[in-house]
């Protein structure tokens, strides 16, 4: 896929703190998202995601299935097993209960991570068992306007979209 490139442009005013950053943004070819990184997410899981935005991983990143009313999935393209039969069967059974934990715009990955990879997931509505496929790592605060655009492209059977969607820049900053 051929989603252009950003230059790394630093936002934070010291890149040197030590401290995890409390916020990303992430710029998409509709505009940029603000996410918050949860503090009571599993440090493991934020450290990762936080190495992985450092080492320029997200950049080019495709949106890999993008399913109205329910997830936008970027990550790698093998996607098999529990995250991949849960977006699909959510999907067509057309299940959309509310979850009483978890609402729309939420950002998680996978509960067991492909160690060469990292599936990101945007919630784009409350999903009822999220707490079984899903760790939730952080929230959009600003830029749901995008997620809701992203939501609405053409996509294909496989809820692939049409035209390429995706990451183009992912930036860590401490304030906002």
């Amino acid at each position: 896929m051929d989603l252009p490139r950003a230059e790394n442009v630093e936002r934070s005013e010291d890149s040197t703190k030590i401290s995890t950053p409390s916020y990303v943004i992430m710029d998409t070819l509709k505009g940029s998202i603000t996410i918050e990184i949860s503090k009571d997410a599993s440090a493991g899981v934020v450290d990762r995601f936080i190495n992985l935005c450092k080492s320029d991983y997200f950049k080019g990143m495709p949106f890999r299935h993008v399913i109205k009313n329910s997830v936008i999935h970027g990550g790698d393209f093998d996607l098999n097993g529990a995250a991949h039969e849960w977006i699909l069967k959510a999907k067509a059974s057309g299940e959309n209960a509310l979850s009483p934990k978890h609402e729309a715009f939420m950002i998680g990955t996978t509960r067991s991570p492909n160690s060469k990879g990292f599936d990101l997931f945007i919630t784009t509505a409350p999903i009822p068992d999220l707490n079984d496929k899903i760790v939730l790592f952080g929230r959009v605060i600003k830029g749901e306007d995008i997620v809701q655009e992203i939501e609405e492209i053409d996509t294909d059977e496989h809820y692939q979209p049409k035209t390429p969607i995706g990451i183009i820049n992912i930036s860590l900053i401490q304030e906002l």
